[in-house]
């Protein structure tokens, strides 16, 4: 029997492509659902019928590569409802974790081989940093990259504009970095600049705010719901950091019908990037390179290198030069983790062969 389509999702973004995706490879006896909270061992989905309390099967945990494929706020995922009278909201077994579109990822903090998933299926990244002593143009520009690789449009917001003596040399110094991003000066707090974001609240979108603690995701989440739903705290004066108000990744219907995911503030944000990634974010280097003698050129010591040619005649930043290697040094790094990754997972799937075939082997 067919599962008719659940129109009743829609407004959680759900779609008749969404649905065809799921009739493909939901197993029996599943509904569609879409992650709206991580609770750190459990999950909470949307379903016709409400939200579910889930679990991750353990066969979808054992056949899963790494941590990235199990399921993230934002995934559609095909659940197995579990009766259970005495639960108020229900439960249910999440048994696979329908092929994204766009996934906003990094690498875990605290491990070395592991990236994580923040949030999935996004429509447009806000990137929100405070225009207070927290102010870093280069953390921005780690989120512009990373914004980028998710596969979702990315828009920069300098929030607390009412706390700067002059907002606009940020501006035009993010707006160097950001390319074709758009990058809006806002004040969450006063309510100011925010009638701009309406472009992209459009009902059944899907959003995510990423910023450090302390930048203001939470009040400008609290000023689009049109109430004080997300806790908020005063930052430090002195060094304008906040302590992690959201401590959990989770959805909110807005008023528009958009719906937004907050995320706990990331102050470690470390790349899982290719060098190519890096270079590709570097549009303004990357055309340099091109004219670079050696086609594999590190822009470090080689002969012929027109990036370091071109800071030399002041037609690059010295500062961005910096930066570009620093962030090219992270991701050497990271390639030789995912080569040590993969040969430790190659070794764990050996063993697990060996013994399977020493199990059905015949005694003598």
């Amino acid at each position: 029997m067919t599962l008719p389509y659940p129109a009743e999702l829609e407004a959680w973004g759900y779609s008749e492509a969404w649905h065809q995706r799921f009739l493909e490879m939901a197993p029996p006896r599943c509904i569609p659902a879409r992650v709206v909270r991580d609770h750190r061992g459990y999950l909470r989905v949307r379903t016709v019928a409400g939200e579910r309390i889930t679990t991750v099967a353990g066969r979808l945990k054992h056949t899963a590569e790494a941590a990235s494929e199990l399921p993230a706020v934002g995934d559609f995922v095909a659940v197995r409802e579990v009766n259970d009278p005495s639960h108020q909201l229900g439960r249910g077994v999440i048994q696979r974790v329908l092929p994204r579109n766009s996934t906003f990822r990094r690498k875990a903090a605290g491990h070395l081989t592991e990236e994580q998933v923040v949030a999935a299926n996004i429509d447009t990244v806000f990137i929100v940093c405070g225009l207070d002593s927290d102010y870093s143009p280069r953390r921005v520009e780690r989120y512009l990259i990373l914004a980028r690789e998710s596969g979702a449009r990315s828009v920069v917001l300098l929030n607390k504009a009412d706390k700067c003596p002059d907002p606009e040399r940020p501006v035009a110094e993010v707006q160097a970095l950001a390319g074709e991003s758009p990058v809006y000066l806002i004040a969450a707090k006063p309510r100011i600049g925010l009638d701009v974001l309406s472009l992209y609240l459009g009902p059944r979108d899907t959003i995510a705010f990423l910023g450090s603690s302390g930048a203001g995701k939470s009040t400008l989440i609290n000023a689009l719901l049109g109430e004080e739903r997300q806790a908020t705290q005063e930052v430090r004066e002195a060094d304008s950091r906040g302590r992690h108000t959201t401590t959990e990744r989770q959805m909110f219907r807005l008023a528009s019908g958009a719906l937004a995911i907050d995320t706990p503030g990331m102050r470690e944000l470390q790349l899982w990037s290719t060098t190519e990634e890096i270079s590709g974010a570097f549009g303004d280097i990357d055309t340099f390179a091109q004219s670079c003698r050696f086609r594999d050129c590190t822009h470090q010591s080689e002969p012929g290198c027109e990036v370091r040619a071109a800071v030399d005649r002041g037609e690059l930043g010295a500062e961005r030069y910096s930066h570009f290697s620093k962030l090219r040094g992270e991701a050497t790094v990271v390639a030789g983790l995912r080569v040590v990754k993969a040969r430790i997972e190659r070794k764990a799937a050996d063993k697990i062969g060996s013994k399977q075939m020493k199990k059905h082997q015949p005694r003598a």
